[in-house]
């Protein structure tokens, strides 16, 4: 993400305040980022934070839901971080309730599924980044782009779709137990045919 232009509205913000916009993250990929984190000195870590801004919605009460950079700041807050940088996308702290999360679902700016993949309501987000639970099949998702298993999309929360797709083809044990099993497994699977609704999908079609 690159330092932002003079016209984009920035604030500071408590990041235990922010508010998540999704109920999981992948903790392989949090870990990762905290493992970043300790091998910057004082002045990488100030650029970091000036330069990684968190993209929100301003809801009810005016507290800032935040869109993305969920793994990122879960790491900050397990590293000590106390403020960063929010960028306003919307004001909608005027709508109803009801309307606010109709807005934010139109948007494709909420995700409000568990680590099992079922669908709950939005008053069940967690209230502050910390917490998000873990979802392993996330993790494997995550590190499967990473791999080359597909490629980087703009789709919202196409991480999720990828380990809603993982979910009944890999056992959780294997993700826990043996990650890189459990990669290797994954990569053997990514380029199948019923794959292909997916983001990022990176098979061949067949002709029928």
């Amino acid at each position: 993400m690159t330092v932002p232009n003079s016209d984009i509205h920035l604030i500071s913000a408590e990041l235990e305040s922010l508010r998540p916009t999704q109920m999981t993250v992948g903790y392989h990929e949090v870990t990762a980022k905290r493992g970043h984190w300790k091998t910057l000195d004082k002045k990488g870590r100030a650029s970091a934070i000036a330069t990684h801004w968190f993209p929100a919605v301003l809801g009810p009460k005016r507290d800032y839901y935040v869109v993305d950079h969920h793994h990122l700041g879960l790491a900050l807050i397990e590293e000590g971080v106390k403020e960063v940088k929010v960028m306003v996308l919307r004001d909608l702290s005027w709508l109803d309730p009801v309307i606010f999360w109709r807005m934010m679902e139109h948007n494709q700016w909420v995700h409000p599924f568990g680590p099992d993949g079922t669908r709950h309501d939005y008053e069940h987000l967690p209230d502050t980044l910390n917490g998000l639970t873990d979802d392993p099949y996330r993790s494997l998702a995550g590190e499967l782009r990473r791999a080359g298993g597909y490629a980087k999309d703009a789709t919202p929360f196409s991480e999720f779709l990828w380990a809603d797709y993982l979910r009944p083809r890999i056992p959780e044990k294997r993700i826990r137990k043996d990650f890189a099993k459990a990669l290797k497994d994954a990569l053997a699977v990514v380029h199948e045919q019923d794959a292909r609704y997916l983001p990022g999908w990176s098979g061949k079609i067949e002709l029928r």
